[in-house]
This record gives C-alpha cells, structure tokens and sequence, in this order.
C-alpha cells in the first residue's frame, strides 16, 4: 500500500483537467485549509474532495470491497477516514465554504459533475 499515491492521482488530473477546460480558477491541496481539499475555488467559497472510492468506503461496487488481507486493519482505517472526513467539512463549512465530494466512480462514469460546474459559476458571481 506504500505504493498508492496520495495526490494527483487519475481522478484528480480528471478533475484538474475538466475545472481547466471550464474555466475555473483553482487551487490545489491547499494546506491552510481543514483536511487540505484536493481542489480550492476561492472566487466561490467551494471545496472539493476527490474521494478513491475504496479509501473512503463510497457505496459502490468498487468502495463496498472488504479487504482481502488484514481486514480488521483497514476497517478501523476506513472507518477513521469516514469519521475525519465528516469532521473536516463541518470545520470546512464553519469557514464558509461549500464542500463538495466528486467520488472516483462518478468521474470514471460521468466526469466532472454539471452540476458543480454550475454551483461554482453561481457562487463565483
């Protein structure tokens, strides 16, 4: 597991490449902030996480896999991601940031959701 990267992972340039091609002025892992979100529209007050689906125990096919060996490990792990995840937007939107969460399946399926691409231009006005 050494081997997983933490950050610019495929869904990540996904995002990257998508918030790019509309426009979108970001930031990326921006350290001031809680949890350090993937991506950081300031213009819009919005956060995004991009979530690996098994890493965060997403109700997917792919994220509702146990783990093959030292199950009871990553459950805890998991479960401690789950929590530190709901923490982190609370701490987010007492900031007044809107958090959004984009899940590895849906950018896989779909790309980047329309509807964020809307939430940041209504929020950017």
């Amino acid at each position: 597991m050494a081997a997983v990267k933490s950050r610019d992972t495929g869904p990540e340039l996904a995002m990257a490449a998508a918030l790019r091609a509309a426009k979108v002025r970001f930031r990326r892992d921006v350290k001031s902030l809680p949890g350090r979100p993937d991506f950081v529209i300031p213009a819009a007050r919005l956060v995004v996480f991009v979530h690996g689906c098994w890493w965060h125990a997403h109700p997917c096919p792919r994220g509702d896999r146990p783990a093959k060996t030292n199950a009871a490990y990553w459950e805890a792990k998991i479960d401690r991601n789950r929590r530190r995840d709901r923490r982190v937007a609370r701490e987010l939107r007492a900031l007044g940031y809107s958090v959004w969460t984009v899940w590895e399946c849906q950018l896989r399926k779909h790309g980047v959701p329309l509807r964020l691409i809307r939430a940041i231009e209504r929020r950017s006005d």
